[in-house]
């Protein structure tokens, strides 16, 4: 009985550890199985280092961007679309880790944790990535760039859909530098190639973020609509002077947006005081990490809890140690065209299998960041920015609500030009976002890259 009883619960305890171990397996395989069996060295999918199970990649028109062809990737027979849609095509070899190529690799190839690759096997590939990019409203803002370093995108902020987004540098991805090119380039040529700007990104903001500090002010000073200010163009805070590019003369709360008054905005940062415009700016999403697609973008920086005087002055205005990320500025647009609420962008709006049926369709997330009353004043403040300021003529149609920014970087290099902004156009719901980085003035940099790229969006839509 003793030896029956021990032989018993050895066999239990062997059972015990079979069914442990396949319960590890068992989770193993659904936390890793997709990216065991799409790993480049399989060669199902890949040959010569060409991602040849891959389906399609196509713009919102039915332009195909990617498409696999005798066992070979192909791309698209422009070079300006090729370049213009890079960061989000992506490549094969997974350098550009955002792009769909990559992220997306799981889709294109058909994989299910259900039934393996059984869509590449039965149809020869896998299924299609349908983008909401329009390709030629890329590869106009590629033009717009000029080969300078920066990044252009817009988007709905109705449902989300983003129609253009292009980082640079970049090149063709049928003409790629190699390693050891990239490796000796000295000039800055191909700093950061592989990144998208769009999501990677983090910049000083320059005065952009007088649209976070003007928001702050109106939740803070209740008697924020009876300020006054004098430019004489310089201002001393705490020993510190701030300045303007001249002297704006007299104002009020509005006109001091529309001018862009350093010294202005100085003097209301210490009506605000530091916390509580750190707490605005958190309340917008700085600190906040967003999904774009299947990746992560860069969180926009912020600390004041040290700032106080001349150095929160400075940080009203975008300066001190702030930085922003582009993905996370378009998406505060969005919200304050969208009465308070932002529609977060994506890219991928669709994926569909060889035989047409949608497996996958974007639902967009929606944040609520201000009120309706505080986004309608802020839309009023940036859209007299335009009419007084910048001209109405940049944005024919439109009904244009924008800001400059020219913010200061590191001593010896010209600053980095930002233009946000978004039309008023019930049939063109578009925001955009601007950098070129060390270009100069927002005004006379970024300004008309943002027009010629609205310009052609309003076009396709009309």
């Amino acid at each position: 009985m003793k030896t029956t009883a021990k032989r018993s619960i050895a066999l239990l305890l062997l059972v015990a550890m079979v069914l442990g171990g396949l319960g590890v397996l068992g989770y193993r395989f659904a936390v890793n199985g997709e990216k065991w069996a799409t790993l480049r060295a399989n060669e199902h999918l890949t040959e010569n280092g060409s991602f040849v199970g891959a389906g399609n990649v196509l713009d919102r028109n039915g332009e195909v961007l990617a498409f696999t062809e005798n066992g070979e990737r192909n791309y698209n027979n422009s070079e300006r679309i090729r370049k213009s849609t890079l960061h989000i095509v992506g490549d094969t070899e997974g350098y550009i880790s955002s792009g769909v190529q990559t992220a997306y690799k799981s889709q294109l190839s058909g994989y299910s944790p259900l039934t393996g690759f059984y869509t590449l096997e039965r149809y020869g590939k896998g299924n299609d990535v349908v983008l909401t990019i329009d390709s030629k409203v890329s590869a106009v803002a590629y033009d717009a760039l000029k080969g300078r370093k920066g990044v252009v995108a817009a988007y709905n902020y109705k449902t989300g859909e983003i129609l253009c987004s292009v980082s640079s540098p970049n090149y063709d991805i049928e003409d790629k530098p190699s390693a050891e090119d990239i490796e000796k380039n000295k000039d800055g040529k191909y700093d950061g190639l592989y990144l998208n700007r769009l999501i990677d990104g983090l910049y000083t903001p320059g005065s952009t973020f007088k649209v976070i500090t003007s928001i702050s002010a109106l939740q803070n000073i209740p008697d924020i609509h009876s300020f006054q200010y004098k430019c004489t163009g310089e201002e001393v805070v705490d020993g510190v002077k701030v300045t303007c590019p001249k002297k704006h003369g007299e104002m009020d709360f509005h006109e001091c947006f529309s001018s862009s008054c350093n010294c202005a905005f100085a003097v209301m940062s210490q009506e605000i005081g530091s916390l509580p415009l750190e707490q605005t700016a958190r309340e917008l999403g700085f600190g906040e990490v967003f999904l774009f697609g299947n990746k992560n973008t860069a969180a926009s920086i912020i600390d004041l809890a040290a700032a106080s005087g001349g150095d929160l002055a400075w940080a009203s205005v975008g300066q001190y140690d702030t930085l922003v990320n582009p993905y996370h500025m378009l998406t505060l647009m969005g919200a304050v065209a969208n009465k308070g609420d932002a529609v977060l962008p994506f890219a991928v709006e669709s994926v569909v299998s060889p035989k047409g049926r949608v497996v996958e369709k974007a639902e967009p997330e929606v944040k609520s960041y201000i009120t309706p009353v505080i986004a309608d004043e802020i839309s009023q403040m940036m859209r007299e920015a335009v009419e007084d300021k910048y001209g109405d003529g940049n944005f024919e149609n439109l009904s244009m609500c924008g800001k400059t920014g020219t913010a200061e970087v590191e001593d010896g290099k010209k600053p980095h030009s930002w233009f946000v902004g978004f039309s008023q156009n019930e049939q063109c719901p578009i925001a955009i976002v601007v950098v070129v980085e060390n270009g100069g003035w927002g005004s006379s940099t970024a300004l008309p890259v943002a027009s010629k790229v609205m310009k052609e969006i309003y076009k396709s839509v009309s």
